[in-house]
């Protein structure tokens, strides 16, 4: 596991000034220790690294293709040398797909994610099997769970949910859904914030003491989720309406009403949805990313925080030149037939 700061700060709490910790980091299957790290207690660290290969082990972190990475860049551990074991007891099987020969060399594919800085120091990122696809990214849920834990979040994880969505849940108490989404948009890519935040008092944990998955609540991604204080919140603006009419075609929810205040991403929205949504806003109101960039409508994905950002290109006055690579709108010299099949193709 991470050792995560909020660990350091309790160790130092209850030691003396003059003792050392040190961070290990080895598998079983390596003889328990193949790197170590002497952690500087004086200096505030945010990220806490397992430090550099021991005396007789060798380290390589490779990527999905088994090719050695670059500096700062993601790739699973190998770890080769004396302490590095034989294989599995009758299981051939289990020690073919954990064993590489590299250069005459036995290695073991630990499965954990690891980066290397400038320095030589590993860095910890978590699991290979802790990886995930949404929307042809690949996500490191653990990247993720550390961000949140940086806020006021004492334990949390991150469950795939479906094809489309990440859900976050959180352990904790006074915290806040659009606090912990505004902390996520300001350290995350956009498509790694997570759909949906659900907040519980404690986590389930099975019997071994880890968060038991089959006990989380279900994810609600309808409009009949969002609470009633905001469900009757209808827009109030000729603009707000015309927010909502574009929501309404991009979420596939025509006939129903969406509150002006609620969040994009608690009602289904994600990352992919919500760029398709910017750009729509783009065409409709004729501005550019230079103008407005997707950030703003992000950090504050309300209908009615979106017709105020829509607002200002609205009044500001300045005429944007919007890139089209078809002029439908001047289908002059086109015939019937040639015109209704552009209108079509520009659909996709």
């Amino acid at each position: 596991e991470v050792f995560q700061p909020k660990l350091l700060s309790l160790i130092k709490k209850h030691i003396m000034q003059e003792s050392r910790i040190w961070n290990l980091y080895g598998p079983a299957e390596v003889s328990l220790c193949c790197t170590y790290h002497l952690v500087d207690l004086g200096m505030d660290q945010k990220v806490i690294p397992i430090g550099r290969t021991l005396p007789n082990y060798q380290c390589l972190i490779h990527d999905e293709f088994g090719q050695s990475v670059i500096t700062d860049q993601h790739g699973e551990l190998l770890v080769g040398g004396v302490g590095v074991f034989a294989g599995y007891l009758y299981r051939n099987d289990l020690t073919e797909k954990a064993v590489v020969d590299i250069d005459n060399m036995i290695y073991y594919r630990t499965g954990d994610l690891v980066q290397m800085d400038s320095c030589g120091l590993l860095y910890y990122i978590g699991r290979k099997d802790y990886q995930v696809k949404l929307h042809g990214q690949r996500i490191e849920i653990g990247e993720i769970e550390r961000c949140l834990l940086n806020k006021d979040v004492s334990a949390c994880i991150i469950v795939k949910c479906g094809d489309d969505h990440l859900v976050a849940y959180v352990q904790g108490t006074n915290i806040n859904e659009e606090d912990l989404r505004e902390h996520c948009s300001s350290h995350l890519p956009t498509f790694m914030i997570p759909s949906m935040f659900v907040v519980l008092d404690r986590l389930p944990l099975n019997a071994s003491g880890k968060i038991d998955l089959e006990r989380l609540p279900a994810p609600n991604f309808s409009l009949s989720s969002v609470p009633a204080r905001t469900k009757y919140d209808a827009p109030r603006t000729e603009l707000e309406q015309r927010v909502h009419d574009l929501w309404c075609e991009i979420l596939k929810t025509s006939g129903k009403k969406i509150a002006r205040t609620t969040n994009f991403f608690a009602i289904g929205g994600h990352s992919l949805l919500f760029v398709q949504l910017y750009y729509d806003y783009q065409s409709n109101f004729r501005f550019d990313s230079q103008m407005i960039s997707i950030a703003p409508f992000l950090l504050h994905a309300t209908i009615a925080d979106h017709a105020k950002l829509l607002n200002t290109v609205k009044f500001s006055g300045i005429k944007s030149e919007v890139w089209n690579t078809l002029h439908i709108d001047e289908g002059n010299n086109l015939s019937y037939e040639q015109f209704e099949r552009i209108k079509f193709i520009h659909k996709f």
